[in-house]
């Protein structure tokens, strides 16, 4: 009995440590002796891009998000289909993530490989997070420093991004357990869900809120009026399905805290968004951060340190793509 007790514990405690030795592997300035000036390569690169469009910033940030919820940061996102594999980026839930994305870790990669002594010693994933850690800053967000080492994965697969991703009618309970799912807590998601103070989406994902919420409610009541009117005007019952609208309505183009004074105010596009606030469980997170961007600016960068770690691949596990989009 006792020998079957300390397998048991023998066993758990192997899983704790292989859990953890992913992310012990990452470290700052991973690259000193490999890339010295890797982040500064990179960081012009994702500067010229934005330059050519604002695009750049909202489409690298969710597809930062995307990646590492969907078998872990490891760039797994990135790869075309081919042949008899359809790769994540054309499940359903990936087909709306903009092409600039992808370009501004290409243009990146690019960048840093042609420096003779960085070619193929920097992962596309630890460029996307790079990155994403850049775009952040150059609208206007927080500038912090990024944990690297990550290889790319070894797969990808359509079939593994169902039911992975946040879709924008959960509730705070399914929100939560799909956070906690990766270690995340309420707390996390809530910093991570104002990445929406950037951004845009299609009237299919809020239109159920303006039109056909309930039969008491064909708008959902916890819409601002004045907020669904103008949602009806952009987003009318029959729109072209490529039209957009911002996430932010009134700082679309900036980081900041008023992704959350806008939740105060019924001016969230999702019910996954407008719930932070209407759910009591949430609200003072929210309440908070809407009155402290430095609250709210600490919560994010340490939500997405904790979200950089998630399902690293190291070792047998992956490997330094040459070309971000295709297996070596």
């Amino acid at each position: 009995m006792g020998r079957v007790t300390f397998i048991q514990v023998f066993a758990v405690c192997s899983l704790l440590i292989f859990s953890n030795l992913a992310s012990a592997q990452l470290k700052q300035n991973y690259y000193a002796n490999i890339c010295p000036n890797v982040e500064t390569i990179v960081r012009n690169a994702v500067t010229a891009k934005i330059q050519q469009t604002f695009v750049t910033i909202p489409g690298t940030l969710r597809l930062f998000f995307h990646d590492c919820f969907v078998e872990g940061c490891d760039a797994s996102v990135m790869i075309q289909s081919s042949g008899s594999n359809t790769a994540e980026k054309d499940h359903p839930d990936n087909l709306s993530l903009a092409g600039d994305g992808f370009d501004t870790v290409i243009k990146a990669k690019a960048a840093v490989d042609a420096v003779a002594s960085c070619k193929n010693k920097v992962s596309c994933a630890d460029i996307l997070t790079m990155a994403t850690r850049d775009v952040v800053r150059m609208a206007g967000g927080p500038s912090y420093a990024v944990e690297l080492g990550r290889l790319d994965g070894l797969s990808s697969r359509a079939a593994s991004v169902g039911g992975k991703l946040p879709k924008p009618n959960m509730n705070l309970d399914q929100l939560n357990a799909m956070f906690a799912a990766h270690g995340l807590t309420q707390a996390d998601m809530i910093a991570l869900s104002g990445a929406h103070t950037l951004g845009f989406s299609h009237c299919d994902q809020f239109a159920n809120r303006i039109y056909n919420f309930s039969k008491q409610n064909p708008i959902d009541p916890t819409l601002d009026p004045t907020y669904a009117t103008q949602l009806q005007q952009q987003c009318p019952k029959n729109v072209d399905p490529r039209i957009a609208v911002n996430m932010d309505p009134n700082t679309p183009r900036t980081f900041d805290n008023v992704y959350y004074k806008n939740l105060q105010q019924g001016q969230g596009l999702f019910t996954s968004d407008q719930v932070l606030f209407t759910d009591s469980r949430s609200k003072p997170t929210v309440t908070s951060w809407a009155s402290s961007s430095q609250a709210f600016n600490n919560a994010f960068i340490s939500a997405m340190t904790k979200l950089g770690r998630v399902g690293v691949k190291t070792g047998q596990n992956g490997n330094i793509r040459q070309d971000c989009s295709a297996f070596n």
